[in-house]
């Protein structure tokens, strides 16, 4: 039997944790056969180390395995141009620009003998040296709408905090931009991210600008370097070599991070040399985000006695202002990005998807009041984690993700057909273990078979010991369906006692940090923050989350306390072991 050395191990292993098949591996590595590579994998738990992805994770990563495989078939060529595609529309990105720019570039590479696979020189890995800075300017003045000119305007401010609405391609924009920037100057650029899936989605579309405008196919596993000396990097805020980089920076969903303080001197170190630039863009939390008080001015104040009013209003921050501490803010909302040429939303109908409160906080940069919800941001910040680092028993890509470990399940109903929501939550198997929210479904006007069925699938895939059902209306006819395949399936039937039974489980294991989540899932602690105490009509206390007749809000939190509500309030009353009895 052949003996490989540590090192063929080695890249094997960070091959496959970047989805390369067994067959590429063995490929690529020129080992004889392919059964050695699942031994490696099965001995050393490869596969434990995958998580879970989000479509557009899952999409980057992809991409990514694709694009830097050496011996592409017709068929991985086929693949990329299709993940490319879908990586634009996850992104929110006017197909229609991305295709006059592309023309545009193709057209400069034939002006200057180009084509992609014709008549080529071999040339230095990462060679960017053919692309100009006309061509550069050519490409973003087609690619990108009003408001990202304005960012690119501004590049040079030693510090941009942006607040932005969702999905209006501040990623994507920024991607470029450092990608353009290190082609010009030749720096350095930095991506941290709460996780270094979410990086990779940096990577991917920085490999996607190469490839579809340039025809050039980027190489690099942890990081690029291009032809003349500049390094991008992608890295998550866990990282414990992030501090010994340096570049411009760029930190998005900055106001979903938790620990800013420390994430902030991080960020200090990597960009403290006056040459480099620091980038913080985000949806808004609450304000008593430990970002806040660098976005308000309250920071700087803090250290002098005489005070300067920051101007935080949109009509002040709509163009852009730099203010009196040397920061450049920008608050840019859905109808800000309407006005300015980016006709992708129907604004109206959002309006009709949200509570008012709820498409403020997306939509329209509105930091939702810490106060009048029932949980802490700093809790809900703390749940998430980088799962890619410390969930290594969790499989998601094979038939039993969990193993026979045991899960519970929660399930929350719409009020009108739309924004019902499923959990699956691992309990603690031992003391000193967290509850980990492994899969949540999110289901929009689905029928409750339908619905049901998807739960079902969700008893096959895992050991399912519990499933906590909300009974009260619409959740009726999913629980009696569901209970003709799980016979266990406990309602819940929502009154006074219940509802604050479920919030004050909901809230001890928060506070006391019991339970972890991936953080890209920033919609879990947004809806958690949706809750808040009320009283009825006759003025008894209960807990309510802006829910109205047209729209369910604060779905997963629900069936997050709907799983949770298996163990007890006092739950010394259970050991943790109950948890793997059948």
């Amino acid at each position: 039997m052949t003996t490989y050395p540590e090192e063929i191990k080695t890249a094997a292993k960070l091959m496959w944790l970047r989805r390369l098949s067994a067959r590429e591996i063995a490929e690529q590595l020129s080992l004889n056969n392919v059964r050695v590579v699942y031994q490696w994998a099965e001995k050393g738990h490869w596969e434990e180390m995958l998580k879970h992805e989000t479509v557009e994770q899952a999409t980057a990563r992809r991409l990514i395995v694709l694009v830097e495989k050496p011996n592409k078939t017709n068929e991985d060529f086929t693949e990329v141009d299709r993940l490319s595609n879908l990586l634009d529309k996850l992104a929110g990105i006017d197909l229609k620009k991305a295709r006059t720019a592309k023309e545009k570039a193709a057209t400069s590479r034939g002006e200057r003998g180009g084509g992609r696979g014709q008549g080529k020189k071999k040339k230095p890995k990462n060679d960017i040296s053919e692309i100009t800075a006309e061509q550069l300017e050519t490409i973003r003045k087609e690619l990108f709408y009003e408001y990202q000119h304005r960012w690119h305007d501004n590049k040079d401010q030693r510090t941009r905090f942006i607040l932005k609405s969702r999905q209006i391609g501040a990623t994507y924009y920024f991607a470029w931009e450092a990608f353009e920037d290190a082609i010009i100057s030749g720096d350095n650029q930095i991506f941290l991210s709460a996780s270094r899936s979410q990086a990779e989605v940096f990577k991917a579309y920085i490999i996607k600008f190469a490839r579809d405008y340039f025809d050039i196919e980027l190489k690099g596993a942890e990081f690029f370097n291009f032809s003349n000396g500049a390094e991008l990097r992608f890295v998550s805020t866990n990282s414990r070599t992030a501090q010994s980089y340096h570049g411009h920076l760029y930190i998005d969903e900055v106001f979903w991070i938790p620990d800013f303080e420390n994430l902030n001197k991080v960020a200090s170190a990597m960009a403290s040399q006056k040459k480099w630039r620091k980038t913080y863009f985000s949806t808004p939390s609450v304000k008593s985000h430990g970002a806040y008080p660098m976005w308000s001015g309250e920071r700087h104040n803090e250290r002098r006695k005489a005070k300067v009013k920051f101007d935080l209003s949109r009509d002040a921050l709509k163009h852009g202002l730099l203010g009196k501490d040397k920061i450049w803010r920008n608050i840019v909302t859905v109808e800000d990005a309407a006005e300015q040429g980016c006709d992708l939303f129907d604004i109206e109908e959002l309006r009709d998807e949200y509570s008012e409160a709820e498409f403020n906080n997306l939509f329209k940069c509105a930091f939702m009041e810490a106060g009048l919800s029932v949980f802490k941001l700093e809790d809900l910040l703390a749940a998430a984690v980088d799962t890619d680092v410390l969930w290594v028993d969790f499989k998601a890509k094979q038939k039993r993700p969990y193993g026979n470990h045991p899960v519970w399940i929660g399930y929350d109903p719409s009020r009108s057909g739309d924004g019902a929501a499923v959990v699956v939550l691992a309990p603690p198997l031992k003391e000193g273990d967290k509850f980990r929210v492994l899969e949540k479904i999110v289901m929009r006007n689905r029928a409750w078979q339908w619905q049901a069925n998807r739960i079902r699938e969700l008893t096959e895939k895992y050991n399912v010991q519990f499933i906590g059902i909300d009974c009260t209306g619409p959740g009726h006819g999913v629980f009696e369906m569901v209970k003709a395949f799980y016979r266990r399936a406990t309602p819940i039937h929502y009154g006074l006692e219940s509802k604050t039974n479920l919030v004050l489980k909901a809230q001890d294991v928060m506070e006391s940090h019991r339970i972890e989540w991936d953080a890209e899932h920033t919609d879990i602690a947004q809806a958690f923050l949706q809750v808040h105490q009320t009283t009825t009509g006759k003025d008894q206390i209960t807990y309510a989350a802006n829910r109205t007749s047209a729209t369910g809000h604060a779905d997963v939190a629900w069936a997050i306390m709907h799983s949770l509500s298996n163990e007890p309030l006092n739950r010394n009353r259970r050991k943790s072991s109950m948890a793997i009895a059948r």
